[in-house]
């Protein structure tokens, strides 16, 4: 049964992922910007950019052109930056550690100040405890994370200089240098994961605790600490294990924003990089990669909630 769940979830991701990459491969099409004139400047007679047209294959109709990339990036192939000669595959697996290694300290950011704040609220409901929380919760959504990135630079680095304002060191590196170097952008990453995970664990908290096994459990003497962590919290994850997951695609976005602030050599930097210089082969290998990722997640995501939960059923 358990089998015959996970092949019709594959079953539904590959057309997902088909028609998300012909939408996403068109729309960079349609970016405003001649590659061909790019490449050879403004001087560059008709005859040659027509010549380079050909070359790349830019002539073609877009729907062909979908289909030769498809079929090259099936087989590993994405081609060749337009500027720099560098093979897009190597490029984007290169960055893809950076990139990963930035995401998955913002989920732990999350994690643990949304536990945190949601656990703090609920222990005194109504309290000044729980007013700080729910109003760091509502302060997380609102704040864009640029500005916040700009606000953390000029406290931490600016004034006080404290921790670095660019740059990145790998884990492997310098263990060190990896936590200075990661730690503002993470939080600005992870500002809104926190906010989210406060939110959701607060509301389904505030739920389990009103149930009637959870009275039972105060009944037999058990304190209010013992009843959350062994109790009310394992009933409590399934939604924040769901947040969790649509979380990683939102960060992978925001890191287009986060890694160009702080100057981090991820792909979210190459994307930006790409588009200023309407490098189309190795923007679209960067969204490919993206897509495949949020993807693979959202998969997995679904795995762990129907392990976790025995009441979803495999038919």
């Amino acid at each position: 049964m358990f089998f015959k769940f996970l092949l019709r979830r594959l079953m539904y991701v590959v057309p997902m992922l088909i028609v998300t990459t012909l939408i996403v491969f068109s729309l960079i099409l349609l970016i405003p910007g001649d590659p061909a004139l790019a490449l050879l400047g403004d001087n560059a007679t008709e005859e040659k950019l027509t010549q380079l047209r050909s070359q790349l294959g830019l002539d073609q109709p877009i729907l062909v052109q979908y289909w030769n990339w498809l079929v090259n990036a099936v087989q590993g192939d994405l081609g060749r930056s337009l500027f720099t000669g560098e093979i897009v595959s190597e490029s984007v697996f290169s960055r893809l550690g950076i990139t990963f290694q930035l995401c998955l300290a913002a989920i732990l950011i999350s994690f643990i100040f949304g536990m945190t704040f949601a656990i703090a609220s609920i222990i005194k409901p109504n309290s000044w405890l729980d007013y700080i929380a729910r109003f760091i919760g509502t302060l997380g959504t609102a704040i864009p994370n640029f500005w916040l990135a700009m606000l953390l630079i000029v406290i931490f680095s600016v004034n006080l200089g404290w921790l670095p304002s660019t740059g990145f060191t790998s884990f492997f590196d310098s263990p060190s240098g990896y936590f200075q170097m990661i730690i503002l952008p993470a939080i600005c990453l992870g500002a809104f994961g926190a906010a989210q995970i406060t939110r959701q664990l607060r509301s389904t908290l505030l739920e389990v605790l009103d149930t009637d096994y959870i009275r039972t459990a105060y009944s037999k003497g058990l304190l209010l600490w013992l009843v959350i962590w062994k109790h009310a919290l394992r009933n409590s994850f399934l939604p924040v294990i769901t947040t969790i997951g649509l979380l990683f695609g939102n960060m992978l976005g925001a890191t287009v924003v986060i890694e160009t602030v702080f100057a981090i050599p991820g792909m979210g930097q190459l994307a930006v990089n790409s588009i200023l210089q309407r490098d189309f082969p190795m923007l679209q290998g960067v969204v490919l990669v993206m897509v495949v990722l949020v993807l693979v997640i959202n998969f997995v995501t679904d795995v762990i909630y129907s392990i976790l939960d025995p009441r979803i059923e495999f038919d």
